[in-house]
């Protein structure tokens, strides 16, 4: 309910336990549910002891989502859930059940191939995490709630590709998926046999569980930040591949998997580093790396940049490029593992947050401008919190808006990666193999946004090319990049596109007819100055 206590609907969001016969599946057979959800671990929260059923929260909470800001301060830093791919897909299932987020992160966790996070069959340090919430009607996000007050704001729009980080960067700016190519640009074969760590190690995902491990019926055979991340899903053979593609099948909707392509569906570094040099000349599979992107891949970056459009992606700690701090998130800067642009002038455009701030104030900032934060400001669970994300966003906003000739002619669009892992009981579209994802905030900031508008048109990363390309009358990406997918036609109040797959461009978030004179800076002081 309002206050974030169990309300009518809460049994619907129950989590349920599983018996996995065999190969991975989508749908293992169920056994009951949970009487209360294990109790929340720490992971590697800051200012919390790691690793540990987390003090805060009870032991005893009931089966279902669980506002965290009953249990810990907003500002405080919660534990990280799992969001991997395959997992991601195992929690959701095939009928869009959302049942089994809870188990598939106390089994499957966050892989068997990882450094420094001290999971085992045992404990894969998770708990009942994954279904924590934040609430605005309680005061949480107060920034972001005065955004979505006096602006507009998404309640159907989601993260394009399941699991993590790495992949939905990739995919905001591609509209598609990154894969593994050799040196000529063609598809190869990722590492499938080396020694890391002293355990023997593949790049190609295999989500099957481990046999002989009494305790654990889920544990992956080969995944992990420094193990599997790739999948060949044009062949049905390949371990983990089917169920996804059956799924598929029995719906119509086609896999966009390319024969011989391996796919790269979780976190690996990019083929470049900041400053333009290759991050793994010597291909060592142990540095687990993304190889360089060709032109088989097209960007938004080049795409702009054909059309004579300015642009620039500005990421925190980048710096020049040089020696960007240990804040900088390297995969989320996705346009540095593109060839065409990190060995060519174009590599130019890829600048540090701080230049963005001295454009605004120049009244320099580009046409078309992508911002990611410092990491410790991103809003990530664990190692970041909601708070300083909302704070940088609002600053932000507020900068712009301190700028008439500038804030009059722009729209700021506000989002995540993706969800982080965390339980939402919203209708997930399956577009292809990749996803959709669990949906994610956007709000739209702008004089143009019509106000305290909620928008239930279906949407994900690949919504914000169209919205580019709409505006700045760009082809989309490639023949088979996801800006390709008609407009959502849904009939009003519904969210479930009836001639699927299909995704907006974000243009109903907006009224480009109407500029509303008084829209107002974002405040902790409520007034209703903006009457339009």
């Amino acid at each position: 309910d309002g206050e974030g206590k169990p309300g009518r609907n809460f049994k619907l969001a129950q989590q349920k336990k599983a018996d996995p016969k065999g190969a991975y599946s989508l749908d293992p057979a169920h056994r009951g549910n949970y009487t209360t959800l294990p109790q929340p671990d720490t992971t590697y929260a800051t200012g919390q002891p790691g690793n540990i059923p987390d003090p805060r929260f009870p032991a005893d909470l009931k089966n279902g989502p669980f506002q965290l800001s009953r249990y810990m301060a907003f500002s405080d830093f919660p534990g990280d859930p799992v969001h991997r791919f395959f997992q991601m897909w195992q929690q959701v299932g095939n009928k869009n059940q959302k049942d089994l987020f809870v188990w598939v992160a106390e089994t499957a966790g966050i892989g068997n191939h990882n450094d420094g996070f001290g999971t085992t069959p045992d404990d894969t340090h998770q708990g009942g995490l994954a279904m924590g919430f934040f609430n605005m009607n309680t005061g949480d996000a107060p920034f972001f709630k005065q955004m979505a007050d006096f602006y507009a704001i998404s309640d159907n729009y989601h993260q394009a590709i399941m699991g993590g980080t790495g992949a939905n960067f990739l995919a905001l700016v591609t509209g598609d998926a990154a894969a593994f190519y050799d040196a000529n640009g063609q598809f190869a074969v990722p590492p499938t046999s080396f020694t890391y760590q002293g355990v023997q190690t593949s790049q190609v995902e295999n989500p099957n569980p481990q046999t002989g491990i009494s305790n654990n019926p889920n544990w992956y055979i080969e995944d992990g930040y420094r193990g599997g991340s790739y999948v060949n899903c044009a062949d049905s053979k390949q371990l983990g591949v089917a169920p996804i593609l059956d799924y598929l099948t029995s719906l119509g909707v086609k896999s966009k998997c390319a024969a011989s392509a391996y796919y790269l569906v979780n976190n690996y570094n990019l083929g470049y580093k900041a400053d333009g040099t290759l991050s793994n000349p010597t291909n060592d599979p142990t540095l687990f790396t993304l190889p360089p992107q060709p032109s088989g891949l097209p960007n938004i970056g080049d795409a702009l940049s054909a059309k004579g459009v300015t642009w620039r992606y500005y990421s925190g700690g980048r710096g020049n490029g040089t020696s960007p701090t240990a804040d900088y998130c390297g995969i989320c800067d996705p346009l540095t593992g593109f060839t065409s642009l990190m060995t060519t002038p174009l590599k130019q455009n890829l600048k540090d947050v701080n230049d963005l701030y001295a454009d605004i104030a120049a009244g320099t900032v580009p046409s078309v401008a992508f911002v990611r934060p410092l990491e410790q400001l991103a809003g990530h669970p664990a190692n970041a919190v909601l708070a300083l994300y909302e704070n940088f966003t609002t600053n932000l906003v507020n900068l712009v808006h301190d700028q008439p000739d500038l804030w009059n002619k722009t729209a700021i669009l506000i989002t995540y990666d993706e969800g982080g892992g965390y339980y939402d009981s919203g209708y997930i579209q399956p577009l292809d193999f990749f996803g959709d994802g669990t949906r994610i905030p956007l709000i739209a900031v702008s004089p143009y946004a019509k106000k305290g508008f909620v928008d239930h048109t279906y949407y994900d990363h690949a919504s914000v090319l169209k919205f580019i390309e709409w505006n700045w009358h760009l082809s989309p990406l490639s023949a088979r990049s996801r800006d390709n997918l008609p407009t959502p036609t849904q009939p009003a109040g519904t969210y479930v596109p009836i001639n699927g797959p299909a995704i907006g461009d974000l243009t109903t978030l907006f009224d480009f007819r109407k500029f509303r004179q008084n829209a107002p800076a974002i405040t902790l002081v409520i007034t209703d100055q903006d009457n339009d």
